[in-house]
């Protein structure tokens, strides 16, 4: 038997006061140290700070933290512009410069590339990160739960993290200025009316969410009520207050969702008054905006997206292009004048629709889109002799579906793009791409300025 013995590591416990030194930030904008071995997560810190910190969570693989106190500060650190930062989510990087926060975007890309290691990650080339030139302000959609606080005055917000506590928010950094003087609006309107708010607890049927979107080309206004029960108490009474009131909402909407859900919409949407939709102006286009309908929140950054990701694909008119989850069409009716045909699919059949009505709109007849999932239609199309020669998808958070990725790489079309909005998914969805492409490049356009949220284009070709 040795003479030396391995001790055991001791265990970190809850309410621990401990140093630690932050090694970098992860994808969620939260700070990454170790402690005993253990990876630990502290919000509201920066790479190379050494803080003091309070255990709050320990799990199997992982600690959480919260910062009591910082010893060494980060130089990139700057006081936080929002009041509510640390309080709700999408301002986790707002106590850091800005030029820091376009690098960190990068880095995160690099650290999701490590996780995965898709083929020859470390020869991608990941170009420097575009930011704005005004990072604020920028968020043209608003969509803020409804509660009563204890003296029955009601409050739009955010869910504190991990909490069903609604934080009242009236001024925001993202936010632009006119979405939030709307919100206001609408609160003091329906405090005035005493209108009912849903409350699940309680058995309270009324409304839930207030949303808003602003048009960055008309500066029209479409606000939509979600409410638990359609013919909600005082709806009438509501709706005339608003346009009594509120003369630039060109459009008011309900919604309606009666689940017990986080999900914001519901299965249903009523016109109240005005327009039924809004409509917005992208790179010469118009396009017409339901309220369900998904439109990029910040319009600088949208124009410097599509104009990257259309170079990218160096379109010509012999091409074919097939748009994957296409929404409204934003991104192939952009590319149409480019190419001889566009085809586009949506699960959403709302959006389908709007998509056919926006290439109307624009005098555009080489685009067709369908209801389908693009793992379905486009092997159908190749049968019926449609063959593309390019192809851009555009997916949601959790990244391309697995019979996708094995259809793009049986499929092959030869200039493709994959805009991502999040780095994880996209290093996850690479290793199967690179099967059939190689990774020219990658580029981040910041879309969500003092966020962890990381949008990015990257450029494919097929592997000779």
């Amino acid at each position: 038997m040795s003479r030396y013995t391995r001790t055991k590591p001791v265990e970190a416990v809850v309410g621990e006061r401990v140093i630690i030194t932050i090694k970098r930030i992860g994808i969620n904008g939260e700070g990454i140290g170790y402690l005993r071995h253990k990876i630990i997560f502290i919000p509201g810190v920066l790479p190379g700070e050494v803080v003091s910190a309070t255990i709050t969570a320990v799990a199997p693989k992982f600690l959480r933290g919260e910062m009591t106190h910082i010893e060494k500060p980060n130089k990139d650190r700057v006081q936080p512009a929002d009041k509510n930062f640390g309080k709700v989510g999408g301002l986790e990087l707002n106590h850091l410069a800005y030029p820091a926060q376009v690098a960190f975007k990068d880095d995160v890309l690099r650290q999701s590339l490590e996780k995965f290691a898709p083929r020859d990650y470390k020869d991608y080339q990941i170009k420097p990160g575009i930011g704005m030139a005004n990072p604020t302000h920028y968020r043209h959609k608003a969509q803020f739960p409804l509660a009563v606080e204890k003296g029955g005055k009601i409050i739009a917000g955010m869910y504190a993290p991990g909490t069903h506590d609604l934080i009242s928010i009236t001024h925001s950094i993202t936010q632009s200025p006119r979405t939030m003087q709307t919100i206001n609006a609408l609160v003091e309107i329906l405090n005035a009316l005493h209108m009912p708010i849903y409350d699940l607890q309680q058995h309270r049927q009324g409304l839930r969410t207030l949303v808003v979107r602003e048009s960055a080309s008309t500066e029209d206004l479409q606000v939509t009520f979600v409410s638990s029960v359609e013919d909600f108490r005082d709806r009438d009474r509501l709706v005339a207050a608003v346009k009594a009131t509120m003369p630039a909402v060109t459009s008011v909407m309900e919604n309606v969702n009666p689940d017990d859900t986080s999900l914001i919409w519901g299965p249903k949407t009523i016109h109240l008054a005005g327009a039924s939709t809004i409509t917005e102006v992208l790179r010469g286009n118009k396009f017409v905006l339901s309220p369900e309908a998904f439109f990029q929140l910040n319009p600088v950054q949208t124009e410097e997206l599509y104009a990257i990701a259309l170079r990218a694909l160096n379109l010509d008119k012999a091409d074919r292009l097939i748009d994957a989850y296409a929404g409204v069409g934003t991104l192939g009716l952009t590319a149409a004048k480019h190419v001889a045909a566009v085809r586009g699919m949506e699960t959403i059949a709302a959006a389908v629709h709007d998509a056919q009505r926006n290439a109307e709109i624009n005098g555009i007849t080489n685009a067709v889109y369908e209801v389908g999932k693009a793992e379905n239609v486009i092997p159908r199309w190749r049968k019926e002799g449609f063959t593309p020669t390019a192809l851009i998808v555009d997916p949601p958070r959790t990244g391309l579906d697995v019979a996708l990725r094995k259809t793009i790489v049986q499929e092959r079309p030869p200039k493709f793009v994959y805009i991502s909005c999040n780095p994880s998914t996209l290093a996850r969805d690479l290793v199967t791409l690179t099967e059939a492409y190689d990774v020219d490049w990658l580029q981040s356009i910041d879309m969500f300025p003092q966020t962890a949220r990381c949008e990015c284009v990257v450029k494919l070709s097929l592997r000779k």
